[in-house]
């Protein structure tokens, strides 16, 4: 992914409200399946690490990426934003 192709998508994720939360168990598996589904309906998503979260959102990010073949776009404080083009529909043209 270029700088320009994440440029735009973190400008996508500006006004995005968060949909995911990962929570004092940190990533068990009914937090991927929500975010493989979150991401197959919307290419990407705003995610965020609550407090007594073991991960950190870097971490929590890396390891939802690398899970499901998602990009990672950003990643500030506590939040995260990740994308990955559907399968199935896909609408987020990157040039």
């Amino acid at each position: 992914m270029t700088s320009k192709q994440r440029a735009y998508l973190r400008s996508m994720a500006n006004t995005m409200e968060t949909i995911l939360y990962i929570g004092k168990d940190g990533i068990v598996p009914g937090t991927v399946k929500q975010a493989s589904d979150a991401l197959e309906a919307r290419e990407i998503i705003k995610c965020a690490v609550q407090q007594g979260s073991p991960l950190s959102a870097r971490e929590a990010l890396d390891a939802l990426c690398a899970e499901l073949g998602a990009e990672p776009v950003q990643c500030i404080g506590r939040r995260f934003v990740m994308y990955r083009p559907s399968k199935e529909n896909p609408r987020i043209v990157l040039e």
